[in-house]
């Protein structure tokens, strides 16, 4: 039964790797975008909702244009939304060998408007870490960007 369960950790974790390159192979995407189908508040509030509605748990929200505002400097709308699951998070903390991928945790969603008066979402390409990663933590770390995925489904325009 174990040896099935690492098997199937390693498929799903090789095809989310597979999936998660740009065509161009030799350079991966970090970051990917995607616009919303909802304006800025709509967003995050829609958002919001799903992410508690499947049992994360939303750490902070961090108002970067209220922070560069308080230091005299005007940008677009821009919010990082920090989210957590804790039980994918206690897999990377619990053991002494993942703990250096602390940095990462939690996962985060950058809800954002551009000139062009829509609004985006932004998020890190795990997989693309995760190949680098390895073991349990990357396999954690896919799963994890995986379930964000699903949830993002929900306002990303199609």
């Amino acid at each position: 039964m174990k040896i099935n369960v690492i098997i199937a950790g390693i498929i799903l974790f090789t095809s989310s790797i597979t999936t998660a390159q740009t065509q161009v192979m030799e350079k991966p995407v970090v970051m990917l975008e995607d616009q919303s189908r909802y304006g800025f508040d709509e967003t995050i509030s829609q958002l919001s909702a799903i992410i508690v509605e499947r049992g994360w748990k939303i750490t902070t929200t961090h108002d970067l244009q209220g922070t560069m505002k308080k230091n005299g400097k005007e940008v677009l709308p821009v919010s990082v939304i920090e989210l957590c699951n804790p039980n994918h998070a206690y897999q990377i903390l619990s053991k002494d060998e993942f703990r250096n991928v602390s940095p990462m945790l939690p996962c985060r969603i950058s809800v954002y408007e551009k000139s062009d008066g829509i609004t985006y979402l932004s998020r890190m390409n795990a997989p693309a870490f995760a190949g680098m990663i390895g073991g349990e933590a990357g396999i954690t770390m896919v799963r994890a960007f995986n379930e964000t995925e699903e949830m993002l489904g929900g306002v990303i325009r199609k």
